[in-house]
């Protein structure tokens, strides 16, 4: 095989980012055990020893540009425990591992579409990470404002309301309620630090809770009876949209289906004609058939995705 050595650069340096990746997910895994151990000894104290940060300089570099205030907005609006100096350095070395190993199977072109598609999939991997936490969120709205409802109907004000239910719910809610609760601490409004929330988890059922809250602290009124009625209201939509992702789990399937077909078929030709994925990226045409084809297959994902979509 003539691309064997580039085929073990590849396959090398992809396994070395899955092995720093495992090790961070671990370390993460141990410091939150431990962090849950403290808390369940109910010792009064938790000490949070914050992991050791790498590539700390090339961190500190990345924060100062707008490019890395953006990417550090989308990794906190995910929960992941990374810095954007950690996100960059593992996104080039699955890029560089892509390039190596989809180079070596298919042909040297194929290698750089590999790596502009995971470009795009570090991205993705962000938003996906983001949409993740938000539904997760939105599972938890329902105890959240009942757990609201029940501290001002016991006589609460509201930021000692929002405090309880930080200290009683699990993440992600615990965790986005606590930054709420730390921000009223020194001195944000309410206004201020709720608003922040719905930002970093867009959604409808989160904006509603967050006007409802509002005006309740602006006008009064019967804010026990509005997050009560707000409570059976979102009961109600949580069922909805589990049984509309139950509908069109299939539709989900079949855009994934889509593009992996097209990679079946190239592996295919590629083994029963050997080089002839090389040969045909050779030349200009057909490297701007392959491109094409490759738009062709993303835009037929995408068009599925967009009519899947389904507001609830």
């Amino acid at each position: 095989m003539d691309n064997l050595p580039l085929l073990t650069i590849g396959v090398t340096l992809l396994t070395c980012a899955l092995a720093v990746f495992g090790v961070h997910v671990y370390a993460s895994g141990k410091e939150q055990q431990q962090l849950l151990v403290d808390r369940m000894s109910q010792t009064g104290q938790t000490e949070i020893n914050g992991r050791r940060r790498r590539f700390a300089s090339l961190d500190r570099r990345l924060r100062e540009t707008t490019f890395g205030k953006r990417i550090e907005h989308k990794i906190a609006a995910t929960g992941l425990d990374l810095t954007v100096g950690e996100y960059v350095v593992y996104v080039v070395a699955g890029l560089l591992g892509l390039y190596f190993v989809v180079g070596a199977i298919f042909a040297p072109f194929f290698g750089v579409l590999a790596a502009l598609i995971g470009v795009w999939g570090g991205n993705a991997f962000l938003n996906w990470q983001r949409v993740k936490r938000t539904e997760a969120f939105i599972n938890q709205l329902p105890e959240l404002t009942r757990v609201l409802a029940n501290a001002t109907h016991a006589g609460l004000a509201m930021r000692t309301a929002l405090a309880m239910a930080a200290e009683e719910l699990e993440n992600p809610a615990g965790e986005e309620l606590r930054q709420v609760a730390d921000q009223l601490a020194v001195g944000h409004s309410l206004d201020d630090a709720l608003g922040e929330l719905a930002n970093r988890l867009p959604s409808r059922e989160l904006v509603v809770l967050v006007t409802t809250l509002v005006l309740s602290s602006r006008a009064g009124g019967q804010v026990v009876s509005s997050l009560r009625n707000l409570t059976e209201t979102l009961e109600e939509r949580k069922e909805t949209r589990r049984e509309v992702t139950t509908m069109l789990s299939q539709v989900k399937v079949t855009a994934l289906a889509v593009p992996l077909l097209g990679l079946g078929f190239m592996l295919m030709i590629n083994a029963t004609t050997p080089d002839a994925l090389q040969k045909m990226t050779g030349s200009f045409v057909g490297q701007v058939g392959t491109v094409v084809a490759f738009a062709l297959y993303a835009a037929g994902y995408l068009l599925i995705r967009r009519l899947s979509r389904v507001q609830v």
